[in-house]
């Protein structure tokens, strides 16, 4: 009878984590074209394309006969915390943006630094760059919370101090907002290396990348990326002090209270360098674990099966996503105890190899590129073992909500040239 328990939990948990890394991508893939939108999420549109090279177009040929009055004001809002190095560099990016004048308004809002930020975006007061100076470092969450209340335009633009987005980023997110069922619009972010400049996409970022077409097809697109994300002011619903992904937590909170659509963008595009060390982006997962646990209770309605498409993302994309490493635990404890079972004992040298291989990826060279296929494991059990932990602190109240700089290196940003939509990029 043991044994049975044994079996169920460990053939349990090996489904549901494939569930939500394997099956759920294929099912979103089919519901998708099944039940998805095929025209552009853009109320310009007016004709009906066949195709997704027919959607691109139109979606193209709406953008460019936008007319300027027709878009929203927009307020770009920019949260720093001891930002010295890059914050002349990004607001020389937000000036540059393509948008109407007197329509656009830069604010920097910056969260007790102590360096010299602030002293820098005084400097561009006079090119309509305004500067929100907090005393005490309180987190991100509170300085949007205290910020957005203040800001003049219709549509909010919640982007960070080392993103650096394209000329037409802030028309086309704006544009989307002359549907009045949207409220949410999330960009790409593309990921580039420190020193090059280049494209350093991973495959893990283009899958995530893939799973957000297919839920804003379906309406059920989860959060956004802090990077590069557009809100309708009138429904930014606040958002509590502690919150560890605001970016997450406000666009599903502003659709549990208004029924909004949140949609993605890909052609919507910023950049920002990836974190310099593996620890520093092993600390980032941690922190994003800690606060995905700490969401799912400030959004747990979104679970109810009245939210249709949105219950079914949030609980496969993410819930199952964050409670994986215990999947993984309960996978090995459950396979040792059944070792006496041929089965079982194969099952356990299968898992015993991948986490010998998921070792072994620490130490591949990145080239040539086939390697990175075998570093997938790494990758994995790396991103799985941060879950667990930003549980833990979690749990111990461990993981506040304010921010420690992320190092970066002391030449910004290079902005790679920008692929035409239709290039294949």
């Amino acid at each position: 009878m043991f044994s049975d328990a044994l079996s169920i939990a460990f053939w349990t948990c090996l489904f549901l984590g494939s569930f939500t890394y394997i099956i759920y991508p294929i099912l979103i893939l089919i519901f998708a074209n099944l039940f998805g939108r095929r025209v552009p999420d853009d109320t310009l549109v007016k004709l009906q394309p066949q195709s997704a090279a027919a959607e691109l177009a139109v979606a193209e040929q709406a953008h460019a006969a936008s007319p300027d009055d027709f878009l929203p004001t927009l307020s770009l809002l920019i949260a720093a915390h001891n930002e010295e190095a890059d914050i002349e560099a990004r607001i020389q990016n937000a000036l540059a943006l393509d948008y109407p004048a007197g329509k656009l308004e830069i604010v920097i809002a910056s969260d007790g630094s102590t360096d010299g930020t602030n002293d820098i975006v005084r400097r561009f007061a006079d090119r309509g760059v305004r500067l929100l100076a907090y005393s005490l470092n309180q987190g991100k969450a509170s300085v949007l919370d205290k910020s957005v209340p203040r800001l003049t335009g219709q549509v909010v633009i919640l982007s960070d101090a080392n993103t650096h987005m394209a000329p037409d980023a802030a028309r086309r997110l704006a544009a989307w907002f002359s549907d009045p069922d949207i409220g949410v619009v999330c960009g790409r972010l593309v990921l580039t290396d420190a020193r090059t400049g280049k494209n350093v996409d991973g495959l893990y970022w283009k899958y995530e990348t893939f799973l957000k077409k297919c839920e804003s097809r379906l309406g059920a697109l989860l959060g956004s990326n802090g990077a590069i994300y557009a809100i309708r002011k009138s429904l930014f619903p606040g958002v509590a002090a502690g919150t560890i992904i605001d970016d997450f937590v406000i666009p599903l909170n502003a659709k549990l209270r208004s029924g909004c659509r949140i949609v993605y963008d890909p052609h919507a595009v910023a950049h920002e360098e990836t974190a310099p060390t593996m620890r520093a982006e092993f600390r980032r997962r941690v922190r994003i674990g800690a606060g995905g646990f700490q969401s799912i209770g400030m959004l747990w309605p979104l679970l109810a099966p009245t939210n249709g498409w949105v219950a079914f993302t949030f609980l496969s994309h993410k819930v199952l996503r964050w409670a994986c490493p215990f999947f993984l635990l309960g996978m090995l404890g459950a396979n040792a105890l059944l070792l006496s079972d041929p089965l079982y004992a194969w099952t356990m040298s299968v898992q015993a190899a991948f986490y010998a291989l998921a070792a072994v990826g620490n130490w591949l060279p990145a080239r040539p590129r086939v390697l990175r296929y075998f570093r997938l494991p790494t990758m994995f059990v790396s991103m799985n073992a941060a879950l667990c932990l930003g549980f833990f602190r979690w749990c111990l109240g461990r993981q506040g909500g304010t921010w420690k700089r992320t190092d970066r290196t002391t030449e910004g940003v290079s902005l790679p040239e920008v692929h035409p939509v239709g290039s294949g990029q």
